[in-house]
């Protein structure tokens, strides 16, 4: 009886592994955030003139820029003073909140489907 049992936990264990890597794969094709998608052609200009990019590559590399360039305000780290490369994928704006990014990306990434 004994064995049974261990043969039964084998048998969820090597279907439990089998979904595991069944899940990995799907990461690693890219999707919701890190899927490659079109973007307008102000977005792929800040981004090195690219066509598609995802949408987490966009973010990495905005805040590379701000970075780079010492663009938060030093006495509100929350907000962040637009450069003229900046104002063109933030609508022109001069300054944006830290949680405004995402949003004013957003527009950037062209709807498909």
């Amino acid at each position: 009886m004994g064995s049974r049992v261990l043969g039964g936990c084998r048998a969820l264990m090597e279907a439990a592994k089998a979904n595991a890597n069944a899940n990995t794969k799907v990461a690693r094709q890219g999707g919701g955030i890190t899927k490659p998608v079109p973007v307008s052609p102000q977005l792929g200009k800040f981004l090195g003139g690219v066509p598609q990019a995802s949408r987490s590559l966009a973010i990495k590399k905005v805040w590379e820029h701000i970075k780079l360039h010492n663009l938060q305000n030093p006495t509100n780290k929350k907000e962040i003073c637009c450069d003229e490369k900046l104002k063109t994928i933030f609508d022109g704006k001069d300054k944006v909140g830290f949680l405004e990014i995402a949003k004013l990306l957003s527009a950037h990434f062209v709807k498909t489907g």
